[in-house]
């Protein structure tokens, strides 16, 4: 748009607009790769009787999902604790006394730093590594080979990935909570001059069971959607090798999107309804 002088100028309508048109892309792609995930993952659920054929795929999908994710979690969860315990200390010091550090630490990560923080680091690697390895195979047409072979994809390709992050998912949750809980230890003992029976004892004194169970619960969530987000955008993949990396990208994106709001609903009928 020009003014009578004939400078350019910003339509202040036009840009609402052309951000409601993005918004509302994305929305549609989510509600999209959401349905067909929900597809996907009943169709999963009934070639799951057939797992006891497909233990050595499984096996390598666990291999892929967890053990080569362990760095990354690894680090994100070391730093994690660390961090966490520097902000509860910064925060927290003029409100409650030091005994209570252990609590805040334990508390913030089991809960909901160590499920969402691994669930987004691991959604992000598997994620982009299933859609770009199955949208290669849907573009040049292994897939389709597959079918006129009478192979269900399902069974030979999502129904491994989907077991092997809902049973590896959990299992990692776990090594990063006590990773980021002894990361956030060292720190209050070595930084924040905080001993090591104040910090132990302050854990122990509002231990929660269904703490744990409500952490280890998001995480089985998150699991399944990293394998479905992942699956189902490299089965839909088309045109080629940028057909390819839109898949891995909306795989990422979407798997994101999705981890961050089932763990608003998550927590809130986890923590104000059912263990309240």
């Amino acid at each position: 748009m020009r003014n009578s002088s004939g400078a350019r100028t910003i339509d202040p309508v036009a840009v609402p607009a052309g951000m409601l048109a993005g918004l509302g892309r994305v929305a549609l792609t989510l509600v999209g790769e959401t349905g067909a995930a929900g597809i996907l993952f009943w169709r999963s659920v009934r070639a799951m009787r057939f797992a006891p054929r497909s233990v050595a795929l499984i096996a390598e999908q666990m291999r892929r999902t967890g053990i080569e994710s362990l760095p990354l979690v690894v680090i994100t969860a070391v730093f994690t604790g660390g961090v966490t315990a520097v902000q509860a200390a910064y925060q927290l010091k003029e409100f409650i006394p030091q005994l209570y550090l252990g609590t805040a630490i334990y508390k913030s990560v089991v809960i909901e730093l160590g499920p969402v923080l691994t669930a987004l680091v691991v959604g992000g690697r598997v994620g982009a590594s299933i859609a770009a390895e199955l949208g290669t195979m849907r573009v040049t047409e292994q897939i389709d080979a597959m079918e006129a072979m009478a192979i269900d994809p399902v069974r030979y390709l999502a129904m491994p990935r989907l077991l092997a992050a809902l049973v590896m998912l959990p299992a990692l949750t776990v090594f990063a909570d006590a990773l980021a809980i002894g990361g956030g230890f060292l720190v209050a003992n070595v930084s924040l001059g905080v001993s090591p029976k104040t910090f132990i004892e302050g854990m122990k004194m509002f231990f929660a069971a269904q703490d744990v169970y409500g952490g280890l619960i998001k995480a089985f969530v998150f699991g399944g959607i990293i394998a479905l987000m992942g699956t189902a955008a490299g089965l839909r993949a088309r045109g080629g090798a940028v057909g390819v990396g839109m898949a891995a990208t909306r795989a990422v994106v979407t798997t994101c999107v999705l981890i961050l709001i089932s763990d608003y609903v998550l927590a809130t009928v986890l923590f104000r309804i059912i263990f309240r």
